[in-house]
């Protein structure tokens, strides 16, 4: 009887430790959290990271699930918190995409959208104005662009700012005249913590039919 017992209770040990894991993988599926390596500079939003390690985030905003975090390799420090605009494709894939945009020879690769595993919606980067304004006079197209000032302001502010896009003329005109903004006619669901409450549900009442049936049969 000891025996069976203490099946039922590694039994449940498991079950819990699966439950965390599955907690912990859903946290960085919510957070988009990436690890990155780049062999080479990279630009990012006006700012050059220079070859090495980087983890990308979604900042743990409900409001706006389009500011994205870059930390250094070992996540003790945040290198820079970016706006973005949802990007959409149409055929997702099981790896890491990263986008590059054009730029002139000499200069480093500039990450233009970032899209997680399973996802068909990223990130496209804002870049600040004045810098939009060079890459789009360089690259004879258009820039998504918030000013100059808000684009390294406070995240509060950052998630209020208004989008626009530069023209090659430094024209500013709204976004949808020149990038496609609309989601397909069904986008996957994130994901949410309703199934995982259900599996913690389930588990307890699991666990709790399982010790009744271990001390009915103690008294028998």
């Amino acid at each position: 009887m000891k025996s069976h017992k203490s099946q039922i209770v590694m039994f449940c040990l498991l079950a819990l430790a699966t439950l965390f894991v599955s907690s912990n993988a859903r946290a960085d599926a919510w957070n988009k959290t990436t690890e990155l390596t780049f062999s080479a500079p990279v630009e990012v939003a006006g700012r050059v990271l220079p070859a090495g390690t980087y983890w990308f985030r979604l900042m743990n905003s409900p409001a706006n699930r389009n500011i994205v975090q870059i930390w250094n390799a070992d996540r003790s420090q945040l290198i820079t918190t970016i706006l973005a605009i949802p990007n959409y494709r149409l055929q997702p894939t099981g790896d890491t995409v990263i986008k590059f945009a054009e730029r002139p020879t000499g200069t480093p690769e500039a990450i233009r959208a970032w899209f997680y595993p399973g996802d068909n919606f990223g990130q496209e980067f804002v870049y600040p104005k004045t810098r939009a304004t060079q890459i789009a006079q360089n690259v004879s197209e258009p820039v998504l662009s918030v000013r100059d000032q808000e684009a390294t302001a406070p995240a509060p502010v950052l998630e209020q700012a208004p989008v626009k896009a530069v023209e090659p003329s430094g024209e500013e005109v709204e976004i949808a005249e020149v990038i496609e903004t609309a989601a397909p006619a069904a986008l996957p669901e994130t994901g949410s913590p309703l199934p995982l409450l259900g599996l913690l549900g389930l588990f307890a009442v699991g666990a709790g039919l399982a010790l009744r049936y271990t001390s009915t049969s103690e008294v028998a």
